[in-house]
């Protein structure tokens, strides 16, 4: 009992107050120099219905449903090699390593090898193949290639926890009754892994849609994404309202996507 009262506090201090006060800075007016002013207002949330804010959504879309495709796609056979492997503790160390590394260092990392003057560039200017640099940065590209290179541990770690829970048998059964390779991979590893391949789902669509780091220091103007609008609204317009409606239906796609996370892994539980 007196771990579930702990536990009870830290929710409601850490995670349920905060997203109640933003929650309620949403239905408020603006104040002229940042703040709120406490009268009730819809404001906030009637801004975010301009052309502006819906490109930048629909931008925000995009990118991460095609990062975290990508991000699959890469961790899934990377996952399966590691859960299949007799150095297993090592290569997830070595999946784990990144995380050592501060986030800012890392991306500085990809725009000391993407840049204009980076070792790409410098490296296709030197055997001849360029006369000039290519554009390689600052363009949505750029976002989605960071942004699977950051997450790509994130969806390594629950994949290989489904596929070193599956019974090795059952591959061997499908194969044993005329299941090929990529019969068995669709019909019978990928219906058995369902749980991970939502959680690292989650794990990367979500913070990816509203990333502020990556898209600004590598995406350019025109590559903008929820976090730089959340942040425009909060420093430059002086939006408060405005950047709390972003954050609240923000928090609200998180919390509906982990509800049917929850839901899905129950229903396999009970089945």
């Amino acid at each position: 009992m007196k771990y579930v009262s702990g536990y009870s506090i830290w929710l409601v201090l850490f995670f349920i107050v905060p997203v109640l006060i933003v929650l309620s800075f949403s239905f408020m007016e603006k104040s002229t120099y940042g703040g709120v002013e406490f009268s009730f207002s819809l404001e906030g949330y009637k801004s975010l219905f301009s052309i502006g804010y819906l490109k930048i959504l629909w931008r925000s879309i995009w990118i991460s449903l095609v990062a975290t495709l990508l991000t699959i796609l890469l961790a899934l056979p990377v996952a399966y090699y590691i859960a299949n492997s007799k150095i297993k503790d090592l290569l997830l160390l070595l999946v784990v390593i990144p995380f050592w590394t501060n986030s800012l260092i890392r991306i500085y990392a990809w725009i000391f090898v993407l840049g204009n003057n980076g070792i790409i560039n410098q490296l296709l200017r030197k055997i001849g193949l360029v006369n000039d640099y290519i554009q390689f940065l600052y363009n949505p590209y750029a976002v989605i290639l960071v942004i699977v290179y950051t997450y790509l541990p994130y969806a390594i770690i629950p994949l290989f926890a489904s596929i070193d829970r599956l019974e090795k048998s059952i591959l061997e059964a499908a194969f044993d009754l005329g299941c090929n390779k990529t019969k068995a991979f669709f019909k019978v590893l990928i219906p058995n892994i369902k749980s991970g391949l939502i959680t690292a789902t989650l794990f990367v669509f979500i913070p990816a849609l509203g990333s502020y780091a990556i898209p600004d220091l590598v995406g350019g103007v025109n590559s903008k994404m929820i976090g730089n609008e959340i942040v425009r609204r909060l420093t430059v317009a002086k939006n408060w309202p405005a950047a709390s409606a972003i954050s609240s239906i923000l928090t609200l796609a998180t919390l509906i996507g982990v509800l049917l996370f929850v839901k899905s892994t129950q229903k396999e539980v009970h089945t």
